[in-house]
């Protein structure tokens, strides 16, 4: 009997501790539950805080500012935009501006709204208005004019009788013949020295003049150089004179070649907003505050389809079918077509006439390798064409 009573109040206790482990561990799982919900609810929190962030400043600098609602924008897209964009390691900023006015702006990884990096070939497509303010000025007597009359230190009798037939209409093309440096080899040269009038007559052609589109760095430069010896000033003398001084647009840097030629190619410094203001003069056909600063019949010219077939197959989800017209890249992003000045690393001001709309992206030139940069850059092409495309 003593022996029954003690196995079964033992029996009765294990129960007893058993039930009470199971109620502290039911407990501690539930305490552990509402821990991981809470930090995932701050971390939502958190988030959703940050996609904020693209409200624009009012700087009175020239831009217009206005609330993305007014100007017909979704602002949950808007968040989303931006959510993606907060998550590019490679990204400086992304503006945006809608019927003409900054309606959301970001900057990203240690950049503000006031600091000016280099913007690479986005530099070509203000080449191409300073030709066209060039030719309204009659320095360029028109695009007919050939590249051989502004270099008369290149003996053009020995070179090939191709080159003297190259005009400065198949420059702003990239028709000119002379090599696809990326893909033809000619990189490297370009990289090694800052005297690039000598290739007029090193550099071969790759085709005759006019044929085929070759994208061409050396030959946005020797642009850059017509305008300046025509204008008899330095190109940036000639720029602020003509287009930056009237829309507040200031150069923090810009590289010159051996001869002291800014190179039309790349790498002059401005702001995001700056470059916010060259898109909606080109989406306000060449007109900033009333004036008419590049002729409308340069900026119709400019962005006409000239190449029809640049890169073999597309080289993103949302923006395809890559075309060019004078220094000025096209594409189809869903429903639209854009415009949009191009730089190596993810600078872009793109323009959607149908939508009046300007979107602007700033990033990192440094990366590790060829083999990084790529995937980084195409990341800022498909957020920028996902945004136009959703619109």
């Amino acid at each position: 009997m003593i022996t029954c009573f003690f196995f079964s109040n033992l029996a009765v206790g294990i129960r007893t501790f058993k039930l009470t482990i199971m109620i502290l561990l039911r407990k501690r799982l539930l305490q552990i539950i509402i821990l991981i919900a809470f930090s995932l609810l701050c971390s939502c929190s958190k988030e959703e805080e940050e996609v904020y962030s693209w409200q624009p400043l009012e700087l009175g600098d020239g831009l217009l500012i206005s609330s993305a609602v007014e100007q017909g924008l979704d602002s949950l897209m808007l968040d989303k935009t931006y959510l993606r964009a907060q998550k590019l390691d490679n990204l400086y900023s992304l503006l945006i501006l809608k019927n003409g006015y900054l309606v959301a702006e970001g900057y990203f990884n240690g950049l503000t709204v006031n600091d000016a990096r280099r913007t690479a070939s986005v530099t070509k497509s203000i080449t191409s208005a300073l030709t066209g303010i060039a030719i309204r000025e009659n320095l360029i007597l028109d695009t007919d004019q050939r590249l051989k009359d502004y270099f008369p230190e290149i003996d053009w009798e020995s070179a090939d009788a191709r080159k003297s037939e190259i005009t400065v209409e198949q420059i702003l093309q990239m028709r000119s013949g002379y090599p696809w440096e990326e893909f033809d080899g000619y990189m490297d040269p370009l990289n090694r020295t800052n005297d690039w009038i000598p290739f007029l007559e090193e550099f071969p052609l790759m085709h005759d003049p006019g044929t085929q589109f070759g994208y061409s760095n050396f030959t946005a430069h020797m642009m850059a150089i017509i305008i300046a010896r025509c204008a008899d000033q330095s190109l940036l003398e000639f720029a602020r004179e003509h287009l930056f001084d009237e829309m507040g647009i200031s150069v923090q840097s810009w590289p010159m070649d051996r001869h002291g030629y800014y190179y039309g190619s790349g790498d002059i410094s401005i702001t995001p907003r700056s470059m916010a203001k060259f898109g909606q003069l080109y989406l306000d056909e060449g007109i900033w505050n009333d004036i008419q600063l590049v002729p409308a019949e340069w900026v119709e010219r400019s962005l006409t389809i000239y190449s029809s077939s640049t890169y073999s197959g597309d080289i993103c989800t949302h923006i395809t079918d890559l075309k060019y017209g004078y220094l000025w890249w096209t594409g189809t992003s869903g429903n639209h077509q854009i415009w949009f000045a191009w730089g190596f690393g993810g600078q872009m001001i793109a323009i959607v006439d149908e939508l009046d709309l300007v979107v602007v992206t700033t990033a990192s030139v440094h990366y590790a390798s060829e083999d990084d940069a790529w995937p980084k850059s195409k990341a800022i092409l498909e957020l920028v064409g996902r945004f136009i495309t959703d619109l």
